[in-house]
């Protein structure tokens, strides 16, 4: 079970990679996943802000909770190193 704890050392690494390049991989139901480019711009004791570039000047906020990362709803990988955020 999650504690507090677990959110909050989660949520310490989010806050650590604030304007990295990232890649998500986010888990939209029956062996269904969707890879988008980004950048995190903010956290937020519950959410983190994600700034996805849609390409043709046109971007788009999506924000996330700390929980969707515990439960692998959702997947980031830094793409400076290629390493998984909670690996």
């Amino acid at each position: 079970m999650a504690t507090r704890a677990t959110l909050g050392s989660i949520r310490k690494r989010v806050e650590a990679n604030i304007g990295q390049s990232v890649t998500l991989r986010t888990h939209s139901g029956r062996k269904k996943y969707y890879t988008k480019q980004g950048k995190v711009i903010a956290t937020y004791p519950s959410i983190f802000v994600v700034n996805i570039d849609c390409g043709k000047e046109s971007e788009r906020h999506v924000s996330y909770t700390y929980s969707d990362l515990l439960t692998s709803t959702v997947e980031i990988t830094l793409d400076d190193s290629k390493q998984g955020l909670l690996a």
